[in-house]
């Protein structure tokens, strides 16, 4: 008779060579097997049905070309994706990147995590996740525009609002999902606001969906120090990326009275010892579209570095809102000895696995994506709420819905953590509540 341990290795080692190549997803694959073995134990029937492979399957894997014109008039062909994950819960949801890294592995791992952190959400959304290779950076509005109509030409017909509801992520933003959106409207010949979240509020968009990310963050990083006791009134934090995550959790930890120490790019890092001036750098990122670099030229105080690293400064807080596996076991091995108490990610995976397990050993409250930066794909949700009821909510209410889907998140992993024997293992409570939930829809729905 096989054990558990021999059962999970076995479906990870089938998982790695039909998916050969696709690093990302085996590293966020073996990270909920890992926590799924204590579940399977305990109650095997989620071991049955090929319960644990269908999960790791994508219900559907969509890969097409997206030829385009650039402004000399030379055609660029990208290559584009969307994998549909897991339905059992509602319509696919996830983001689009754009992005030169992007490929079908990386959308893999994304779609996986999706499943989990839609499901902790509570709201009937599956996990989906799309995007492209192509690159927004040192493009023109028109060559945007064109890439933009190019994609959606293919991916309208595989999307809508009780199918798949794509939204922004990394290079997709407010100006991305309106091209997308005015495509699909010319193709589909109707308003159908509900099948794309992120939209212009004047347009079927909600309040607070460009902040939700970067704020649930911040609440699910408040809710871990209250369990200890403390708060971030008067914590001292490091926030690396400047993209819309890491602008809005900038901002909503020093509004709770947190001092932000640091921020960064792809080109270096900015040391903001007296905190950070959220307006200016809101400005240089979102209006200007600028490197960190120039808000040294403008902010006094503020110091910008092209060697080292952000996670080479003191602080009680880190929250990692840039891209995956940017915090590496040595890193967080320096962030420790400086006194870091508490880690949320605002990315996704930006911890490696190295640098979770030092975490773990020296006790330190860690947020895993799936459950810390669940609040975009939340507000997503409510905002197929309003686009479905044709109602439009106030900030203060949608903020408030959002805080409470946060504070839920964390008392879900907290307790489902308890009650597995691992209390304070925040990754084992996202996992294993985050999959229970879907591991019951799929066995009530039979095996499809």
């Amino acid at each position: 008779m096989t054990t558990i341990d021999e059962e999970v290795a076995g479906y990870y080692d089938k998982l790695v060579r039909r998916n050969a190549g696709e690093v990302e997803f085996h590293q966020a694959v073996a990270e909920v097997l890992d926590s799924l073995k204590i579940v399977l134990e305990k109650d095997r029937h989620y071991a049955d049905y090929g319960l644990i492979e269908r999960l790791c399957e994508p219900e559907r894997q969509i890969m097409f070309r997206v030829p385009w014109m650039d402004d000399n008039n030379d055609i660029r062909v990208n290559r584009g994706f969307r994998v549909q994950f897991n339905s059992a819960l509602g319509p696919y949801k996830g983001g689009l990147r754009f992005h030169p890294s992007v490929n079908l592995g990386i959308i893999k791992f994304l779609g996986f995590e999706q499943i989990f952190k839609n499901s902790l959400t509570g709201l009937p959304i599956g996990g989906g996740k799309g995007g492209s290779d192509f690159d927004p950076k040192g493009k023109s509005e028109g060559e945007i525009m064109r890439f933009c109509q190019a994609f959606m030409t293919e991916l309208w017909r595989h999307i809508g609002q009780y199918r798949d509801v794509p939204a922004g992520d990394i290079g997709v933003g407010g100006r991305e999902i309106g091209y997308l959106f005015g495509q699909y409207r010319r193709l589909a010949n109707q308003h159908e606001s509900g099948v794309l979240t992120g939209k212009g509020l004047n347009w079927g968009g909600s309040l607070v969906r460009t902040e939700a990310t970067g704020y649930g963050c911040v609440y699910f990083t408040n809710e871990m120090m209250k369990a200890r006791g403390e708060s971030l009134d008067g914590a001292k934090v490091i926030v690396s990326g400047s993209g819309n995550v890491a602008i809005y959790a900038i901002e909503k930890a020093q509004e709770l009275g947190a001092t932000v120490l640091g921020f960064s790019d792809s080109t270096g890092w900015v040391e903001t010892p007296n905190g950070v001036d959220v307006e200016l750098l809101k400005d240089i990122k979102e209006v200007r579209r600028e490197r960190v670099s120039e808000y040294v030229e403008e902010a006094q105080g503020a110091t910008y570095h092209e060697n080292g690293s952000i996670w080479d400064l003191t602080a009680d807080v880190a929250l990692p809102c840039a891209t995956q596996n940017e915090l590496d076991g040595e890193h967080a091995k320096g962030l420790v000895e400086r006194g870091v108490r508490y880690v949320a990610e605002g990315a996704n995976m930006p911890s490696t696995p190295e640098a979770i397990e030092v975490f773990r050993d020296n006790k330190v409250s860690f947020g895993p994506g799936k459950a810390a930066n669940a609040g975009g794909v939340a507000t997503s949700a409510l905002e197929m709420q309003q686009n479905a009821s044709r109602d439009s909510w106030s900030f203060d209410y949608t903020d408030e819905r959002l805080h409470g889907i946060m504070s839920n998140i964390f008392t879900m992993a907290d307790e489902t953590a308890k009650e597995y024997g691992r209390e304070g293992d925040y990754v084992v409570g996202s996992n294993i509540a985050g999959f229970k939930k879907v591991a019951d829809a799929m066995l009530a729905q039979g095996v499809i």
